[in-house]
């Protein structure tokens, strides 16, 4: 499958080292707002063909999929006018800025008869396979806590007064959209989408949310989930899912690689992970978009998991009073 690239950021980057073990992924193309960086990335990379205008990549022939990693802003004009070319999209989390975006994409895609799905390595992984699989060994789930808290390495820029785009909230980014995601999205994965959510957030100078935490309730299945988020503190704690038998522990939710079991006896269980680069995930879901792709059924799971992930953060944006340009009036 010929790929295009929106984007030359360092995640640009980790695709292209997952996407040389994957049999099925050229890269025909990439696309940046100045043909200079797009050309350097190019001859990087030894990539063919460099385009500065998104209508002229739309219109290449040789060009089926394209993967979208721009800023969050930009996912939702990028990608339908991906798809409404006749060609698959991979987008980058968040996904879309708000439900109503993803909406959109998706019927782009429906009509264009394409997909899209959106680029959630960290559940399409072993990790998250192995602990779907081992879940039932913990008993009745009660509680989890799903964190991960990092330092941005642009947050001392900010502190100085240099604003990144991950700092700035007119690109639809912050705390949230850019890590918070990878603890919702597990969430509704492995649980569904929760009865009621209660969230609560910390805000920059600037309206940016430098960090947060959302709790979820499960009414029907008796249980509370807790995410908590930070682009401005680290957290060495791991993931926590507790149930009556034993409590599962997950360290680095986004690329689960040590997974342990500490059972009531206080016997514990090493659950072992294997994978092609222990470091970069990414190549799971280059490898599950193209089976996507190529198969009837496309990225429909994906794409509710994705919508219920969109429903939970523009409720907590909601109660945070976090708004973007993108959400209108």
């Amino acid at each position: 499958m010929n790929f295009a690239i929106i984007g030359t950021n360092f995640i640009s980057d980790w695709f292209m080292a997952a996407g040389k073990h994957c049999e099925k992924l050229h890269v025909q193309a990439v696309y940046s707002r100045t043909m200079e960086k797009g050309r350097a990335f190019a001859d990087k990379y030894g990539i063919p063909d460099c385009y500065d205008s998104l209508e002229k990549l739309a219109a290449a022939e040789n060009v089926d999929a394209v993967y979208v990693a721009s800023p969050n802003a930009f996912h939702t004009s990028q990608s339908i006018q991906m798809l409404e070319a006749g060609k698959h999209v991979l987008c980058e989390k968040s996904i879309a800025s708000n439900e109503k975006e993803l909406q959109a994409m998706l019927a782009a895609a429906d009509e264009n008869q394409v997909i899209i799905m959106e680029a959630m390595r960290s559940v399409l992984d072993p990790g998250f396979a192995a602990i779907v699989e081992h879940l039932p060994k913990i008993g009745k789930v009660r509680r989890a806590t799903i964190q991960y808290c990092q330092y941005s390495s642009r947050y001392d820029k900010f502190k100085n007064g240099i604003i990144e785009n991950a700092f700035k909230p007119e690109l639809s980014n912050g705390s949230l959209m850019d890590i918070g995601v990878y603890c919702v999205h597990p969430m509704v994965k492995l649980f569904g989408k929760p009865d009621e959510i209660s969230a609560m957030g910390m805000k920059l100078h600037n309206g940016v949310d430098g960090m947060g935490t959302i709790t979820a309730k499960y009414e029907e299945q008796g249980m509370l989930v807790e995410l908590i988020y930070s682009k401005i503190t680290d957290s060495v704690l791991p993931t926590q899912i507790q149930g009556e038998k034993g409590c599962m522990m997950i360290e680095e939710i986004y690329n689960a690689n040590r997974i342990t079991i500490q059972y009531r006896d206080k016997s514990r269980e090493e659950i072992k992970v294997d994978k092609i680069d222990p470091n970069n995930n990414m190549y799971y879901e280059i490898e599950e978009f193209i089976r996507a792709a190529e198969s009837a059924e496309g990225a429909r799971e994906h794409n509710q998991y994705s919508l219920w992930e969109m429903q939970v953060m523009d409720e907590a944006r909601r109660q945070m009073g976090i708004i973007f340009p993108a959400d209108g009036n």
